[in-house]
Formats: structure tokens, C-alpha cells, sequence
């Protein structure tokens, strides 16, 4: 990669020790020689001979070598003495005396004075300079460079040989396959692959140098000769792409050729065995399982023709392809195949499809016709049973029930006809694809069962429904009782709680009249309340008695329920009337207490007679009395208004009353008393 000051190229030759081989040297030089360019030789060679490991008798061989190998191009030969030189008066005088004779001039030097005839950043560090030089990166390189070009230009005449072949030979190429002779003997991707990567690194080592950054290039245009590496890359790019477009002729002459062979098997199948499975098949089946059958059947036949559609969607696939690619010579070929491979296919994917939808009916049909049948069956049997009265919730859910089996009676029976109706239409529509047979008969009993299957259902449900209403009628009749019962057992309760609020919460008496007066008003609504309560069960109780005798049976709970509510409205009325005559009381005592105790002390005439006092005290007395006495019921027993602390509050109310009473007549009669002294 060294050149000297005349651009000339640098040849190193090291001597060794041991014997040097002229014969190999000769045909290394010989090699080495023959990758410059011309252009480059022109300029001449200096070669160094670096002898400070060899004998004197060696390098001279050397040295009259080269007036063989190359007397022209070599300008300068420089030989690199060791310290301990030889002889200098014979080496002298030898070198002197065959100048003329070689051809060029041959120098002794030292190896740390080479750098007057050579600039030291051409020279390798074995001689003091600063060229960086990789012998194995340089030899490793130099045999890619060899293996491609020996590989691609085996591979060009492999290419052209194939491709002038297939120029001349295209119509004979129509009537074979491609066999193994077509076939180069490596593969041209990897040649290229080989090729690229070699140019890149050239590129790459001429424009970015050594990594010591002085400027190298021992394979550049001038050593590897890239332009010859483009060169044979753009040879093979061009014979490989016209090899490309010869394969992609005679693949597609090929496939055309199986794609035609396939599309009329496709094409004989689905007109011929196809079509003849699906003749023999009209029927619906008469059962859930019948056309479970025939659809299983079915999916036999489909299956099998399946396997065809796949064939024809790869089919499809391949043609589109070749359309795509554009050929004119052979569009108007796969258009006829294509369009006749589709139509077969559609037509045959239709029939299948039709006779599916045709079973599926079918078998939708029977499913709902058996449920409806089931659905009846259990509607019936639960007419057939009698009717055993609990109480009105159960017969109130049976009712229910009995209504949802209707309702779900009448939606299946209109789900029967709406599958039952399409159905029909599906088999009046069967005769479009049957091939010209006559599918009368076919359709005929076909349309007999599903119209037979829907007219049953309609008797069935109707009668049914008679027996419905009979039932209706009579439960509700039933529900009707057991609610009149259960509302009249109410009506006691409540009564009760009236009776039990009225002792427990209706104990005050007022603080005064006002007071006392509205606790009354509101105890006379109280009261009618409890009389409407009361009047209420006893109608209720009226009506389970008519109940009774339509349905012809005893009510189990009427029986006692009179007695109750009776009794309970006679311990009423005895409370309410106690409660009265306590307000009533309590009315008198602070109406007379409150007059006394407002009128004005200047009008004595007022209270002169003590016998308004002693009427209040008695009133007062009196009604205390009263709360202490229980409320006394018909049968004996006894109960109190409220809690001994509640009647102990109104009783300290009173008496406070009527200790104020008491205090005014007294301060009435002071002013009596003193004035017969005065």
C-alpha cells in the first residue's frame, strides 16, 4: 500500500533465514505483479529487499530475479543491509558491475536511513515508518476478492448459457417442466450477498482510513481493482434479473397448466357426484330425531364438499394472481376458468346451504312443537288435579302458575306457527334448484306433517283452555274466601290494637278545659274509627258465609272469628265509654275550677255561696276516685288505663287544681272574717 515519491507502488520482499524457494518467490512476485493496473505498473516500482536476515549469495539472487520478473517496472530496488554487513568491496563491485545489465538501480542502505529514498509515512514500522499494514487482514480480503470473482464469472456464463436458452427455446420451454438443468450451480443471492459485502468494506477502508488515522487502502481501486468488484455486481444483477423473469414465465406456464387440470376437477366433481348426493335428499323428517339424522347426513355431504371448496379457494387464489400479474396472452384463458369454477361453485355452495336452512327449520319445528307438547301435558295434568285449599297465598300462587302455563301455552303455539310458516315457504321455494326433477310428492307430505303437527297443537291448547277457565272461576272463588277470612281475622287484630292503644296511650285528661274538650272531640274519632273497623269484619265475615255455600264447603276459620271480634268489641265500647265519662269529668272540674279561679277578687257576691267550692271538691274527688278504679270488662277481668305512674301524674294534676281552688276560697273568706270588727 506504500508508494514512493513518484507515486510509484512499494514491493516489500523479506528474507528469512531459513532457504528461500526461488520458484515460489517467482510466482508470488509473478501474482502480486498481476493485480495493479496498467496505469499504476506505468508508474514503476520501488522494491525493498530486506536482507538483514539473509545471506549475501540470497539477495543477490534476488535482486537478478527481478530483471526476469520484472525488468521494465522496476525503477529502484532498495536493499536493506544488516548491521554486520558483508564484504563491501565484492558487494560493491558486483552491484556496480551489473547495472547496466539490469535495468535499474540497486542501493545498499541501513534500515533506519531507508527513509532518504522513501517518505517514512509510506514505509511499515519494520522500517522505522508509520504505515499501518495487516499482511492477514490484507491476505483474507484478497481471497473473498478472488472467490467472487471466480464464483460470479462461473455464474454469468452459467446465467447466459440459461438465458439465451430460454430466448431461443420459449415455445419447446411451454411443453416441459423445469428440471434440474435449469438450475445454476450456486445460488445468485449469496453470490450478490458475497459481492456487496466486499464492495462496502473497499468503500468503507477508502474513505475512512486505518484506525491509526493515517490514510490506507491496500485493496483500493489500484490493488482489488473495485471497479471491476461493481463491475461483475452490476453484470450479475442484469443476468440474474433475466434469469428471475425466466423462471417467473415457466412457474406461470406451469401453474397454468395445474390450475386448468384442477379447476376441471373441481368442475366434474361438483357437477357429478355432488349434485347426485344432494338429489336424494328432499325429506324433513317427522321427529326431533328424524331430522337430527338427516342433518348429520347433511354435514357428511357438506363435508366432502368442502374439501372441493378449499381446492377452489386456492384455486381462486392462484388465479388472481396471474391476473394480477398482467399477461395478456393469458387473461382472457384464466378469466374463462375463473368465471366457470365460480359459477359451479356458487351454485353448489347455495344448494347446500338451502337444504341446511332447510333442516335446520325442520329441526326448529319439531324442537318447538315438542315443547308445546310437553308444555300442554303438564298444563293438563295440572287441570286434572283438584284444587286443595290451604290458604289464600298458595291458592293465589297456583293461580299464577296456572296463568304463566297458559301464556306460555299461547307463546309456543304462536312460535309453532311462525316456524311452521316458514318452513312451508322454505319447501314452496325448493323446487327453484331441483335440477328439473318433479319434488311434488316430496313437498306434499312434507307440508301434510307440518300443517297435521300445528292443527293437533290448536286442539290440544283449546281444550286446555276450556278447562282454564272452569278452574280460573273456581280459584278465584277460593282466593276470594281465604281473603275475606284473612282481611276479617285483620279486622280483629286491628281492633285489638285500638283497644290496647287506647289503654296504654289514651290516658291524659288535660290541664285544662280547652285541652280536655279537644282530647275528647279527638276520642269520638278514635271511637268511630273502631266502629268502622268493627262494621268492616262483620261484612267480611257475611261474605265468607255466601263463599262458603257457592264453592260447598265450611270455612275453617269464620268459626271463631266472630266470637273474637265481638268480644273484643264489647271490651272496646266498655274502655271507650270509662274514657268518656273520665273526660267528660275532667271537663265539669276544670271548667268550674277555672271560673272560680279567673273572676276578679273585687266582685265578692261571686262566691258567697260555698256550694260552688264544695261542688268542685266533689267533682275533683270524684275523679280521682275514677282513676283508680280498673276498667271492668263482661267476663270478669279487669284492666287499667295506662301505668300506676301515668295515673299518678293526672291524679297530682288535679289535686294541684284543686289545691289552688282550695287557697281561693280561703283568701275569699279572710275579708269575711274581719269585717264584723271593723
Amino acid at each position: 500500500g506504500g508508494k514512493d515519491r513518484r507515486s510509484g507502488l512499494i514491493l516489500t520482499i523479506p528474507l528469512c533465514l531459513e532457504q528461500t524457494s526461488m520458484d515460489e518467490l517467482s510466482v508470488t512476485l509473478d501474482y502480486l505483479l498481476s493485480i495493479p493496473s496498467e496505469k499504476c505498473k506505468a508508474r514503476g516500482f520501488t522494491v525493498i529487499v530486506d536482507g538483514r536476515k539473509s545471506q549475501w549469495n540470497v539477495v543477490k539472487t534476488v535482486v537478478l530475479m527481478l530483471q526476469n520478473v520484472v525488468p521494465a517496472e522496476v525503477s529502484l530496488v532498495c536493499v536493506v543491509k544488516p548491521d554486520e554487513f558483508w564484504d563491501k568491496k565484492v558487494t560493491h563491485f558486483c552491484f556496480w558491475k551489473e547495472k547496466d545489465r539490469l535495468g535499474f538501480e540497486v542501493i545498499l542502505v541501513s534500515a533506519n536511513k531507508l527513509t532518504r529514498y522513501i517518505e517514512p509515512c509510506q514505509l511499515t514500522e519494520d522500517f522505522g515508518g508509520t504505515l499501518t499494514y495487516d499482511h492477514m487482514d490484507w491476505l483474507n480480503k484478497r481471497l473473498v476478492f478472488e472467490k467472487f470473482t471466480k464464483e460470479s464469472t462461473s455464474l454469468l456464463d452459467e446465467l447466459a448459457v440459461i438465458n439465451n436458452g430460454s430466448d431461443k427455446g420459449n415455445q419447446q420451454e411451454k411443453e416441459r417442466s423445469i428440471d434440474s438443468n435449469f438450475l445454476p450451480s450456486v445460488d445468485p443471492e449469496t453470490v450478490l450477498q458475497t459481492g456487496h459485502e466486499l464492495l462496502s468494506e473497499l468503500q468503507q477502508r477508502r474513505f475512512n482510513g486505518s484506525e491509526g488515522g493515517v490514510s490506507w487502502s491496500p485493496m483500493d481501486d489500484e490493488l482489488l481493482a473495485q471497479p471491476q468488484v461493481m463491475k461483475l455486481l452490476d453484470s450479475l444483477r442484469e443476468q440474474y434479473t433475466r434469469y428471475q423473469e425466466v423462471c417467473r414465465q415457466r412457474s406461470k406456464r406451469t401453474q397454468l397448466e395445474e390450475i386448468q387440470q384442477k379447476v376441471m376437477q373441481v368442475v366434474n366433481w361438483l357437477e357429478g357426484p355432488g349434485s347426485e348426493q344432494l338429489r336424494t335428499q328432499w325429506g324433513i323428517g317427522d321427529s326431533i330425531r328424524a331430522s337430527q339424522a338427516l342433518q348429520q347426513k347433511h354435514e357428511e355431504i357438506e363435508s366432502q364438499h368442502s374439501e372441493w371448496f378449499a381446492v377452489y379457494v386456492e384455486l381462486n387464489q392462484q388465479i388472481a394472481a396471474l391476473l394480477n400479474a398482467g399477461d395478456e396472452e393469458d387473461l382472457v384463458e384464466l378469466k374463462a376458468l375463473q368465471q366457470q369454477l365460480s359459477d359451479v361453485c356458487y351454485r353448489q355452495a347455495s344448494q347446500l346451504e338451502f337444504r341446511q336452512n332447510l333442516l335446520q327449520a325442520a329441526l326448529e319445528f319439531h324442537s318447538v312443537a315438542q315443547d308445546l307438547s310437553q308444555q300442554l301435558d303438564g298444563l293438563l295434568g295440572m287441570l286434572c288435579v283438584d284444587v286443595a285449599p290451604a290458604d289464600g297465598a298458595s291458592i293465589q300462587q297456583t293461580l299464577k302458575l296456572l296463568e304463566e302455563k297458559l301464556k306460555s301455552v299461547d307463546s309456543g303455539l304462536q312460535g309453532l306457527r311462525e316456524k311452521g310458516q316458514s318452513l312451508l315457504d322454505q319447501i314452496s321455494n325448493q323446487a327453484s334448484w331441483a335440477y328439473g326433477k318433479d319434488v311434488t310428492i316430496e313437498n306434499k307430505e312434507n307440508v301434510d306433517h307440518i300443517q297435521g303437527v300445528m292443527e293437533d297443537m290448536q286442539l290440544r291448547k283449546q281444550r286446555c283452555e276450556d278447562m282454564v277457565d272452569v278452574r280460573r272461576l273456581k280459584m278465584l272463588q277460593m282466593v276470594q274466601l281465604f281473603k275475606c277470612e284473612e282481611d276479617a281475622a285483620q279486622a280483629v287484630e286491628w281492633l285489638s290494637e285500638l283497644l290496647d292503644a287506647l289503654l296504654k296511650t289514651h290516658i291524659r285528661l288535660g290541664d285544662d278545659a280547652q285541652e280536655t274538650k279537644v282530647l275528647l272531640e279527638k276520642h269520638r274519632k278514635f271511637v268511630d274509627v273502631a266502629q268502622s273497623t268493627y262494621d268492616y269484619g262483620r261484612q267480611l265475615l257475611q261474605a265468607t258465609v255466601v263463599l262458603c255455600q257457592s264453592l260447598r264447603c265450611t270455612s275453617r276459620s269464620s268459626g271463631d272469628t266472630l266470637p273474637r271480634l265481638n268480644r273484643v268489641w264489647k271490651q272496646f265500647t266498655v274502655t271507650s265509654d270509662e274514657r268518656v265519662h273520665r273526660l267528660e269529668t275532667a271537663v265539669a272540674f276544670h271548667s268550674s275550677a277555672e271560673k272560680i279561679l279567673q273572676e276578679c277578687p273585687e266582685q265578692p257576691e261571686a262566691f258567697n255561696e260555698v256550694e260552688q267550692f264544695d261542688e268542685i271538691e266533689a267533682v275533683g274527688k270524684s275523679l280521682l276516685d275514677r282513676l283508680t278504679v280498673p276498667v271492668v270488662y263482661p267476663d270478669g277481668s279487669e284492666q287499667y288505663f295506662g301505668s300506676p305512674s301515668d295515673m299518678a301524674s293526672a291524679a297530682e294534676h288535679i289535686r294541684e287544681k284543686m289545691k289552688l281552688v282550695s287557697l281561693k276560697k280561703q283568701q275569699l273568706r279572710q275579708p269575711e272574717a274581719t269585717t264584723p270588727d271593723s
